[in-house]
């Protein structure tokens, strides 16, 4: 019986994280906070949701020690627990794309809206980096920038896109453009305004943690 005890107490103990991923807007949070740390009101402003409902899904993360926070001046930041959840998300996000037939089918339509838009692939991308033919840009705000990027990107928030491409000549130099991984559509956004405007231009469908440990491995 005491065997049997210990078991359960220790399967209870894993489904509190269990428990705790059961919310879409929980694992969207921790998704966000994925890319680097940010406040409860930048969280609001991402997902779309009041600051209240954010801070009650955040004391849950804290609770199961998903997430933890500082204080920074007068606001609170939140970052990911550690960065071992940073690859649990990843193994998460392929597990459901392997098993779930609906997220290939939103997967396709989001690639749907933009169908001129193009993936270049990191082998492609090294060589034309190493000749100097294309620039690398990050398309995400400039804090997820500061906290993680691809080696050699430039930091050109899509709401800086317009006036940054005012500076480089589209007869001599290629784009590649990345944000927050495949179901991002921010890297999607900035690539069909850049073709439209005359230039060449590449989406990276990678994580930057995923491009990452590959660079590592």
């Amino acid at each position: 019986m005491k065997e049997i005890d210990i078991k359960d107490r220790l399967y209870q103990q894993f489904s509190r994280i269990g428990k705790c991923l059961s919310s879409d807007k929980r694992l969207e949070i921790m998704d966000i906070l994925s890319n680097g740390p940010i406040s409860v009101e930048g969280l609001a402003t991402q997902t779309g949701m009041n600051v209240a409902n954010v801070s009650r899904h955040l004391q849950i993360l804290l609770d199961a020690k998903l997430v933890k926070c500082c204080k920074k001046g007068t606001y609170v930041i939140y970052s990911i627990g550690a960065p071992l959840l940073i690859e649990f998300l990843s193994s998460l996000w392929r597990i459901c794309e392997d098993r779930l037939s609906d997220i290939k089918q939103i997967k396709t339509e989001l690639e749907l809206q933009y169908p001129e838009v193009q993936t270049i692939t990191k082998h492609d991308l090294l060589e034309k980096m190493k000749k100097k033919t294309v620039i690398l840009l990050d398309i995400r705000p400039t804090d997820e920038y500061d906290a993680s990027h691809i080696p050699d990107a430039i930091s050109i928030p899509l709401d800086q896109l317009e006036n940054y491409l005012k500076t480089v000549d589209k007869s001599t130099i290629e784009l590649a453009a990345y944000c927050r991984g495949p179901y991002c559509s921010l890297a999607s956004q900035a690539v069909d305004y850049m073709l439209k405007q005359g230039y060449m231009a590449y989406r990276i469908e990678e994580r930057i943690h995923d491009w990452n440990v590959c660079e590592e491995s």
